[in-house]
């Protein structure tokens, strides 16, 4: 290869590494707002603290909890004050790994495998989706979807018991 070539190949390398930094940092920048909502929620739960879980609602916002026991999945839908009204049983510490979040104009979307101890003891592990809606110019959970599995169905959380 000739020098021209070679300069040519490495100045094209090193602009597409200087674009793909950028688009990271930007992507990452758009992310984290979203992903801070979705921790804080699950922050606000292992707290037993409600009014702040649904402090981070739109005032419509729906949870629907979903189990599956023997093949079966059941859901329910809980309208946002039925969940700000429910005490939580035991001291519950739930914690989300590897997120995944999709964002879309004034629309996200952050699924959230997680696993859950109560009284520090091993309960159950799933995946949370979080629907949040910009308002504001906030992200606010317009809905909450869970799955409440045992393994090999979901994972624990890759660091081990809290």
């Amino acid at each position: 290869m000739t020098s021209c070539r070679i300069r040519g190949l490495c100045l094209t390398s090193g602009l597409i590494a200087i674009v793909a930094g950028r688009l990271g940092a930007q992507d990452v920048a758009q992310r984290s707002p979203v992903l801070a909502v979705a921790d804080s929620a699950l922050a606000a739960i292992t707290r037993g603290d409600m009014t702040g879980f649904t402090d981070l609602m739109v005032p419509e916002a729906v949870l629907f909890p979903t189990r599956t026991r023997d093949g079966v999945t059941v859901y329910r839908a809980r309208p946002r004050a039925e969940q700000r009204a429910s005490p939580m049983g035991g001291k519950v510490t739930e914690r989300g790994f590897r997120p995944e979040v999709r964002i879309n104009g004034g629309v996200a979307m952050v699924w959230y495998p997680y696993d859950l101890y109560v009284d520090g003891v091993w309960s159950h592990c799933g995946v949370d989706v979080f629907t949040l809606v910009r308002t504001d110019g906030r992200w606010r959970i317009a809905t909450m979807a869970w799955s409440a599995e045992q393994p090999p169905v979901c994972e624990k959380h890759p660091d081990g018991p809290p």
